[in-house]
């Protein structure tokens, strides 16, 4: 058998951030213990450390922004 390997080749202008790293490893918790819905991710983020850019709680809108802006 014959074992096939995917690269994945990302583009980015710099090296993440702390706050990007902070969150990155927020969602995989989040993602593990709470569930994938857009509902149980803002519900896991506001019980975490991680809050969004104007230091307020997350919302659905909030966090679609946010990840808009990290992904542009």
């Amino acid at each position: 058998m014959t074992t096939r390997y995917v690269v994945v080749h990302q583009t980015r202008t710099h090296e993440p951030t702390a706050y990007e790293l902070k969150l990155a490893g927020a969602l995989e918790e989040v993602y593990a213990k709470q569930g994938h819905e857009l509902a149980d991710v803002v519900r896991g983020l506001n019980s975490s450390s991680v809050f969004p850019p104007d230091g307020g709680t997350w919302t659905e809108e909030s966090f679609r922004a946010e990840i808009e802006r990290l992904g542009a």
